[in-house]
């Protein structure tokens, strides 16, 4: 009799932790909707208020359509990625820090792949940095607001002076005004350092909180291997074709707008493709889960750093703006230096982003 009764308890956790796991799959789902419909009717507002022209309106319907598929696309891959790292055994801190941390940044890779491949560096470079300043000043500050991130992941506390450096290491390549195919192997060989850094972090760190909340978010991403497979796949190849239409519209309305490429990239392409990020960091601070909500953001800008403008390089090296050097980079460096003095906690064991930092990073941002 005992023995049933802890059977049916099993059983009875079982599915309310399916049931708890689906209802924030489709919490998560609803937030990603919400956020797209408002930043999508905000463009149609201001082209409608200016009365754009026939023209205009076609470039401005094909950036929010190629967004829109982007993003939705993006959120897909993530998910079938995760369940194939999960099906074939990857310890899931390897899963959370790198297969889902990662693959929030694919919009940017794709985008700025694409944009290279069309001789757009202002769009590939502005895209790349302009995603790393809104992760951290924009969705950060936020995501602080919401609920104060303290940074207890040893994993996570080793991460930031990787971040901090690789950032520098990238601001002097562009000293010389160039991306030149050097610098992007560069970046490429240091990201397969870094990369080769997390495995084997994920391998030796068990009982740290970044592994215990991607624990969690291994098992969110549960399905057959078939149909993860048919995820990234499908969610590869919409990928593609929704960034030509995304990068050929935000072409376009930059020449309509008469501002360059770059502000486009660093604008309105950076914060679109920055939606993954946002969607995932809020829904694991929301969840408690404030290490994986800070690890979003890290891979997130590790891999903007070093593997989008590394791929980038390396299909078009290119002359840098000399704004980039001397508006945008700084900014992104202090920003990044900021980050790594509040998440490190000099004064303390432990850092922490509170809601005062975290509104100070969001009006940094404005």
């Amino acid at each position: 009799m005992l023995k049933q009764l802890c059977e049916s308890c099993d059983a009875s956790v079982t599915f309310l932790s399916s049931k708890c796991r689906s209802l924030l799959r489709l919490c998560r789902r609803q937030l990603l909707f919400s956020i797209i419909f408002g930043f999508t009717s905000l463009i149609l507002t201001i082209a409608l208020y200016h009365r754009a022209s026939s023209l205009m309106t076609m470039f401005i319907l094909a950036f929010v359509i190629g967004l829109v598929l982007l993003v939705l696309s993006a959120d897909k891959f993530v998910d079938g990625a995760a369940a194939i790292a999960n099906h074939y055994g990857m310890p899931p801190l390897l899963i959370g820090m790198v297969v889902v941390g990662i693959g929030t940044s694919a919009p940017e890779m794709v985008v700025s792949a694409i944009a290279a491949l069309q001789d757009n560096p202002g769009l590939a470079l502005g895209n790349a940095y302009g995603s790393n300043i809104c992760n951290i000043a924009l969705i950060l500050g936020i995501t602080a607001l919401i609920s104060p991130i303290p940074v207890q992941s040893q994993v996570l506390r080793q991460e930031l002076p990787i971040l901090t450096g690789v950032t520098l290491l990238a601001g002097y390549q562009l000293l010389d005004g160039q991306l030149s195919l050097l610098d992007a192997l560069v970046l490429i060989a240091t990201f397969a350092a870094v990369m080769w850094w997390l495995v084997r972090q994920s391998m030796a760190t068990r009982e740290d909180a970044m592994s215990q909340a991607a624990v969690v978010e291994a098992q969110e991403h549960q399905m057959s291997a078939k149909r993860a497979w048919l995820l990234v796949g499908a969610g590869l190849l919409v990928m593609m074709a929704s960034s030509r239409a995304l990068v050929w519209g935000a072409e376009n309305m930059a020449k309509s707008l008469g501002v360059s490429d770059l502000v486009i990239g660093l604008t309105v392409v950076a914060i679109g493709t920055s939606l993954p990020e946002f969607v995932s960091s809020v829904v694991a601070v929301r969840k408690q889960q404030h290490a994986m909500a800070l690890g979003n953001i890290l891979g997130s800008n590790l891999f903007n750093t070093l593997g989008v403008v590394g791929v980038a390089g390396l299909i078009a090296p290119a002359a840098v703006d000399p704004s980039i050097m001397t508006r945008d980079f700084p900014v992104m460096v202090l920003l990044t230096i900021a980050l790594f003095v509040v998440g490190m906690g000099f004064k303390s064991k432990t850092g922490s982003i509170n809601r005062l930092e975290g509104a100070v990073l969001l009006g940094a941002y404005f």
